[in-house]
């Protein structure tokens, strides 16, 4: 697959607390910096997304419930697990859009309440790649909301893990059925 200059890679919460040792880690979260970071080199569009939560966030719980939306507090503002890991390549003017910063709203999607879909109009971006965490939340939510945009969305396999191995398979399912496709990172030139 060749890359041309209306692509972008969208990196989708790849922050500590969802990396292992992190407040709420995805399995093998970290195993989704090697090839996202072959890929940042590869697109001349990156664009990041991060939970940017507020302290007293709705979804957060002391006793989180998971598949409820109810979750242990994590990526508040301004905190080491809210970080982007060291490891992952994020140059000094990244673009970076911020969700779940609404106190009362929850957000999956790194379209939802942010300039996510001006911006990618503005550099007129027509097919997108995703990767990062976690497939069977943001990063499933944000594929299809691109392809409800109307871009051409692929879903970067190796370039993302899942909460668990049922809910993954159940995503990738949704995100077949509403036309996203999926490759991986070695197929991106």
């Amino acid at each position: 697959m060749i890359l041309e200059p209306t692509d972008a890679l969208l990196v989708i919460d790849v922050q500590n607390d969802f990396c292992p040792g992190g407040a709420l880690p995805v399995p093998g979260g970290d195993g989704v910096i090697p090839p996202l970071n072959r890929l940042i080199n590869r697109f001349e569009t990156v664009i990041y997304s991060r939970d940017w939560h507020p302290d007293d966030h709705c979804s957060f719980s002391l006793d989180p419930q998971f598949m409820d939306g109810s979750w242990p507090v994590h990526c508040v503002q301004d905190t080491p697990g809210a970080e982007f890991p060291f490891a992952l390549r994020v140059p000094l003017d990244a673009v970076i859009v911020s969700k779940g910063t609404d106190p009362n709203k929850e957000a999956y999607s790194a379209f939802q309440n942010t300039d996510l879909k001006n911006i990618l109009a503005s550099r007129q971006i027509q097919r997108v790649f995703i990767g990062g965490l976690a497939l069977d939340y943001c990063v499933k939510e944000t594929a299809l909301d691109a392809r409800r945009a109307g871009f051409e969305v692929y879903v970067v396999e190796d370039a993302t893990r899942a909460v668990s191995e049922e809910t993954g398979r159940q995503a990738m399912e949704a995100l077949k059925a509403a036309g996203v496709r999926f490759c991986f990172s070695g197929e991106i030139k």
